[in-house]
């Protein structure tokens, strides 16, 4: 067996299962969940019907770069979203979800034969990351993050002689799990560290069109464009369906930027066998080229927050995201595993706590970012999240002294 496979750590939800295996939740309340990050809003009919009109495409093997339409879908969303224009032929690339890319652009990105291959990520972050850089055979190294300026990541503190062994850096911003957007200032000295060491920048941009704000998030293309990096050298952005649309069982999503990289990651998929099926092309097709869908499903997330953020905020340390349908609180008292194994054993809610989405690295302060923190995806129906936030009001009113 591969023995790198021994080096992945368990997964944040398997961690949790062992750590509540012994809980029996109160059964006077319904079980309600805000612990997994998984769209609950009803699939737009349109993709529906894309989709079943698409049925004939399964008497053909796709092609791994992608229908022309879809590809040039995917550069017209770019453009109207972030006024950028990409070349179809050459800068976009369809996937299977942003989390498929995720994973297998290190294993086409990472030389292991490089003494030292790094991977940098931030901290707390999504553990696909860390996951696909063991596998590539490099290591991971942790950017320290200030809770005091949300959870952001302090660059300036990975030294040099790290930044020369980099081969690869993940960022998200939108953040999971704080919801926080990288502004143009971060953008740039990423960029600046990127030309000067040569690494490429893998921007995780899943949650971008959940937003609370009337300005849309920046995205990293967008950044390059306005600091005159058209060619978007080291750069590749990776988007998906699944929250924007409300189709996580799609698995569909487009990778755009560097054409050089875009070009090994094509070779590379067509090897690991990559292509996006017909149907969920057409599906994709579909999707990408109508917001009305997307403008009303964030609606439905603003409204959740807009009744949820009041009730939490008297009990909780909470901050209405820039962008994400999470939450993430601030527990009194800092057990967060125990505040929320209490929580889930008195009321049945389930909340992720937020030292299982970071790691613990010596010499960094905190330790461990996301220690005295819970996160709460506000996927369920709204009656459900209301209720679910009212039950937290209760148990952290019983733990009053």
């Amino acid at each position: 067996m591969n023995p790198l496979l021994q080096k992945l750590h368990p997964y944040p939800f398997e961690r949790w299962r062992e750590l509540t295996k012994d809980i029996v939740p109160n059964p006077a309340y319904r079980p309600i969940s805000l612990g997994i990050g998984e769209p609950r809003h009803a699939t737009p009919k349109l993709i529906e019907e894309a989709l079943m009109q698409a049925l004939p495409a399964l008497s053909s093997y796709p092609a791994t770069i992608g229908d022309p339409a879809l590809r040039e879908a995917f550069c017209g969303w770019v453009q109207r979203r972030y006024g950028v224009a990409l070349d179809a032929q050459t800068q976009v690339l369809p996937v299977n979800g942003s989390r498929e890319a995720l994973f297998s652009l290190a294993q086409t990105v990472i030389d292991p034969t490089r003494p030292g291959a790094t991977v940098v990520c931030p901290n707390p972050f999504y553990q696909i990351y860390e996951g696909a850089a063991l596998l590539a055979g490099a290591q991971t190294v942790f950017v320290p993050s200030d809770p005091r300026r949300n959870f952001a990541a302090d660059w300036a503190a990975v030294d040099a002689a790290t930044w020369a062994r980099t081969q690869l850096l993940y960022v998200c911003s939108p953040g999971n799990p704080t919801g926080a957007v990288m502004p143009l200032a971060e953008w740039q000295t990423l960029f600046e560290l990127s030309d000067r060491h040569g690494f490429v920048i893998a921007s995780d941009e899943c949650y971008s069109e959940i937003y609370f704000r009337d300005e849309p998030p920046l995205g990293s293309l967008e950044a390059a464009r306005r600091l005159g990096r058209d060619d978007f050298r080291h750069l590749i952005a990776l988007t998906s369906l699944s929250k924007r649309s409300n189709v996580p069982g799609l698995r569909s999503g487009f990778v755009a930027g560097d054409a050089d990289v875009i070009r090994s990651f094509l070779l590379y998929r067509t090897y690991h066998g990559g292509a996006m099926g017909g149907m969920v092309q057409r599906a994709s097709l579909a999707a990408w080229s109508d917001e009305n869908h997307v403008v009303a499903n964030r609606e439905l997330y603003r409204a959740k927050f807009a009744q949820v953020m009041p009730l939490l905020a008297p009990v909780l340390d909470i901050a209405l995201p820039d962008a994400s349908f999470y939450l993430w609180a601030g527990v009194p008292g800092g057990d967060e595993i125990a505040w929320a194994r209490g929580l889930l054993a008195q009321y049945n809610v389930a909340v992720l706590p937020g030292s299982l989405l970071a790691r613990a690295v010596p010499g960094q302060q905190p330790p461990n970012p996301g220690q005295g923190r819970v996160r709460m995806a506000l996927v369920a129906p709204l009656a459900e999240c209301v209720e679910a936030a009212r039950r937290i009001v209760t148990y952290q009113e019983s733990l009053q002294p």
